[in-house]
């Protein structure tokens, strides 16, 4: 099924759970998604389950084509697959999200958000397709999930608390990476964060921090517990 932009704002009055059990397709030029860059977006909705064994499939080939924000930085924006801002006690659950035209997943805001077998998928040469990009929120768990993208399998930007990523497969991708961070003076520390049970194949990295700041500063206020499989 053909799907424009989707735009679920809260507050609402009772939780809410969308159950999708099929292939929710966007239009493939990005100029027919329309000015929004978030295809699917959620927000200041609390207790909300998006679950099922729905495919939501951004059709991102075109956009990988014409993405030239490497080297030009008045780059057009293309849509991402979902935007969750500021949510409360949220769950996806068995959802793909495969080919976003941008980064698959943007959390920004939110509080106590679990992505649990979460899958995504998107070919190892597609430009700027972060699996799970996530920032100032707190309690977010990934849990028992795929990632199979061309750029950060998860990616944890300033202000996120207590982020806990476990039994996690990431590959192909660049890896696990947190920031970048210090470019701005008003950037919230990141902390809190564990990772058990993470396993990574034919990435660049493994995990990584990216700072303007020196390395033994963003140490002080990180806290990582990482295990990985024997």
């Amino acid at each position: 099924m053909g799907m424009r932009t989707v735009d679920l704002k809260g507050p609402c009055m009772a939780p809410i759970e969308l159950y999708v059990d099929g292939t929710i397709i966007a239009p493939m030029n990005p100029r027919d998604v329309g000015d929004e860059w978030q295809w699917v977006k959620v927000q200041y909705v609390d207790y909300f389950t998006l679950s099922g064994n729905g495919v939501f499939d951004g059709q991102g080939a075109i956009a990988w084509q014409q993405n030239d924000c490497g080297t030009n930085v008045n780059c057009a924006r293309t849509p991402i697959n979902f935007g969750f801002n500021f949510m409360k006690h949220a769950v996806v659950r068995i959802i793909t999200s495969k080919d976003s035209k941008n980064f698959n997943v943007n959390e920004l805001g939110c509080q106590n958000f679990t992505f649990d077998g979460f899958k995504v998928i998107a070919p190892g040469n597609s430009l700027n397709t972060d699996g799970i990009h996530l920032g100032r929120s707190n309690g977010v768990r990934i849990l028992n999930t795929d990632i199979a993208v061309g750029d950060d399998c998860i990616s944890i930007d300033d202000g996120s608390v207590n982020t806990h990523i476990y039994n996690v497969k990431c590959g192909p991708g660049h890896g696990i990476s947190v920031g970048s961070l210090g470019k701005y003076t008003t950037e919230a520390p990141v902390e809190g964060l564990i990772l058990k049970k993470v396993t990574l194949t034919n990435t660049d990295n493994g995990l990584r921090i990216k700072s303007c700041l020196v390395l033994l500063e963003l140490l002080l206020s990180l806290i990582f517990i990482m295990k990985t499989l024997p």
